[in-house]
């Protein structure tokens, strides 16, 4: 499932960055991004059904998926856009909004609705009230103000909003828990590491990744029990943050003694990267994975250390993305460079890259440097933005 973007983002790029921005030609919406559905629901059936009728009867509504990192919240919102999908004229539509601020989002939303102008909130509700009886997914909230602002100003539109967030200080939204899959029940949603269960704290990111290495015969199950409690994962800490989980960081500190040095590079550079997810050859060019790209891919995706968004988009999760992110070093101008040449070659490619355009506007107020900001500013005309 798709993987938060979890960087920090400083709302002043974007509005120093945006503000000679030529307004948007008005067009038709060239792609609607919405993850597929899950392949497995495991333990939550009923709460999707809840979830299903709570939208359905109330329509147009909004929603708070709320829970701690790798609890499930993404898969559920995914989940639920499909059941609904087919009773909503408008589609559904999927946007991560992390800690970008609310002239961003607004900015963001433009962007993928093509409402014609990036500056203007009147022409962005335009636009929505178009996609009558659409549900928009607002992926991995991090900035309460921003997220409030922005469903105020487009209160009254016929749109269902569904907020996934590890917190949710917002008034006017129905507030949904979320809990790891079976946690309340005792049961394990993985039968082949039910001792592990309790052990990671019910964590699906976790206990898929160890799932995965039992069910592959990288490991037996009693081995790596003994791994993790000699590393102390039954111990009691304080965390950093939401994102900071001890049994995803043991799990992907096994994984990583188990990994070739292209993977690893892989994994490096979807730690570091500024989009929300990235293609296979993308990958493959900025971890220099040359031949043993396919290698190096089966590698990762058997250990499910990374996450499919979208057919041949790979990402991390955020709890594995500040794993890897702590143990491996960033390379921003590489990724700039990239990103640049590839949307000037393909503009096509806007609507699945356009995170990467932003993180790429960051890279050129953040590294000073007058010659990126300057390409930034030649991509975006190209762009015709």
């Amino acid at each position: 499932m798709p993987a938060p973007y979890s960087g920090a983002v400083d709302g002043a790029t974007h509005r120093r960055l945006t503000r000679s921005i030529p307004v948007l030609p008005s067009s038709p919406m060239t792609r609607a991004v919405f993850p597929p559905p899950p392949a497995e629901l495991r333990g939550r059936r009923r709460e999707l059904e809840t979830l299903t009728a709570a939208v359905a009867h109330a329509h147009p509504t909004r929603i708070a998926l709320v829970g701690a990192g790798g609890s499930g919240k993404t898969t559920l919102a995914c989940a639920l856009g499909h059941q609904l999908a087919p009773s909503l004229p408008g589609g559904i539509h999927w946007i991560r909004v992390g800690a970008w601020d609310m002239r961003t989002l607004i900015g963001m939303l433009a962007l993928r609705f093509r409402s014609g102008d990036p500056h203007s909130l009147p022409a962005l509700r335009r636009c929505l009230k178009a996609l009558e009886g659409a549900l928009i997914v607002l992926d991995n909230h991090e900035d309460d103000r921003a997220v409030a602002a922005l469903l105020d100003a487009l209160r009254g539109l016929p749109i269902s909003w569904v907020i996934t967030a590890r917190r949710c200080l917002i008034a006017g939204v129905t507030i949904f828990p979320v809990a790891p899959p079976l946690v309340t029940s005792g049961q394990s949603p993985f039968p082949a590491v039910t001792s592990l269960t309790r052990l990671l704290r019910w964590n699906p990111v976790a206990l898929e990744i160890a799932n995965a290495a039992v069910t592959r015969g990288v490991v037996d199950v009693d081995p790596l029990r003994g791994w993790l409690l000699d590393r102390g994962v039954d111990r009691v800490r304080a965390i950093a943050h939401e994102d900071d989980l001890p049994e995803v960081e043991l799990m992907v500190a096994w994984s990583w003694g188990h990994l070739t040095p292209a993977a690893r590079r892989m994994m490096a550079v979807l730690g570091h990267m500024g989009g929300d997810h990235i293609d296979e050859v993308s990958l493959g060019t900025l971890a220099r994975a040359g031949r043993e790209q396919e290698a190096a891919l089966s590698e990762i995706r058997g250990l499910r250390l990374v996450q499919e968004p979208l057919p041949g988009r790979i990402a991390l999760h955020a709890t594995v993305k500040h794993v890897v992110a702590a143990r491996t070093r960033a390379a921003p101008s590489r990724h700039f460079d990239h990103y640049v040449k590839l949307l000037e070659r393909h503009p096509e490619r806007l609507d699945l890259e356009q995170t990467h355009l932003f993180a790429a506007m960051d890279h050129a107020h953040d590294s000073g440097s007058l010659e990126a900001s300057l390409r930034v500013q030649a991509l975006l005309a190209r762009l015709g933005l």
